[in-house]
């Protein structure tokens, strides 16, 4: 079964996305060892970045989403393919906090509220295309919506959650939704979406009740006939590669090659998934060239 849905309202006024994204943000505390609050940070933006990826248009486009507000955490960063595959990494994978005045994981604290909220997307054109908010809660969900207030003008719902385990931090399960108007939206679509928003339940609620991502969607929008757009099975997938890395260390100049040299090995380890890269001095050497 798919993990990913986007639908459209029959009417053609709204679309919406949903996904579960439970395997990636398992994966991912799986690799970066992450604590609880910064598990419920790194995920959130994981699920963010799947979403906005999947409206990418180009095979080979990518969209980052990076978070900086000064916190404890620091930087935290998810790419997306356009098929909605994500990989990303966190500043300090293991801040530990106490719980904030709801009794919730303080992810707030941990990202902080002193900085900004970054797109890049990367359209395969000459220039990436940049959009910078400032951070408005450091609750992410919030963070996203002001984005795509300000830099694209779209009247957005988003929804984020992840829910770990109190105990083991494990993941128990993690997903999200947005929800967008179409620029030609009347007010009883404004007002419909409002009101059906106005009482629904966490989205990790839902998801431990067993909810897929079309029936989060339904249950979230009662008022409205919803259509499947297209659906996605997606995943925690890096792209790393020897290669990659190889043209990385050239991209680093004769200077930092020649630095490298001094040892007889050079390990390079992926921000992304951990994986490492061990390169000898002879190998550091016929890079200079």
């Amino acid at each position: 079964m798919s993990n990913l849905i986007r639908m459209i309202s029959q009417d053609g006024q709204l679309t919406a996305m949903a996904v579960d994204s439970t395997n990636i943000v398992t994966e991912m505390h799986r690799i970066h060892g992450t604590s609880k609050v910064c598990s419920a940070a790194l995920g959130r933006l994981l699920t963010a970045a799947s979403l906005m990826g999947v409206s990418l248009k180009g095979k080979e486009d990518s969209l980052t989403v990076k978070i900086n507000g000064n916190g404890p955490c620091e930087t935290v960063l998810a790419v997306s393919d356009s098929s909605g595959n994500v990989r990303g990494y966190i500043g300090d994978a293991h801040v530990n906090l106490p719980l904030n005045e709801k009794g919730k994981l303080d992810v707030k604290g941990a990202v902080g509220t002193d900085g900004s909220l970054t797109v890049i997307k990367d359209l395969g054109l000459k220039e990436p295309y940049v959009g910078q908010v400032p951070i408005v809660s450091g609750e992410i969900a919030e963070d996203i919506t002001s984005y795509f207030a300000v830099s694209e003008q779209i009247p957005t719902v988003c929804a984020l959650g992840v829910l770990v385990d109190p105990d083991m931090e494990n993941i128990i399960c993690s997903g999200g939704f947005i929800i967008q108007l179409l620029p030609f939206a009347d007010d009883g679509t404004i007002d419909a979406v409002e009101k059906d928003i106005s009482g629904i339940p966490p989205i990790t609620t839902m998801l431990f009740q067993g909810l897929s991502p079309e029936e989060i969607l339904k249950k979230v929008l009662p008022s409205f006939e919803l259509e499947k757009l297209d659906e996605a099975q997606v995943e925690y997938r890096c792209t790393c590669s020897r290669e990659r890395v190889t043209k990385a260390l050239i991209a680093t100049g004769k200077d930092g090659l020649s630095e490298m040299a001094q040892d007889e090995t050079t390990e390079v380890v992926c921000n992304f998934c951990n994986k490492k890269y061990h390169f000898t001095k002879d190998e550091i050497l016929s890079l200079m060239k």
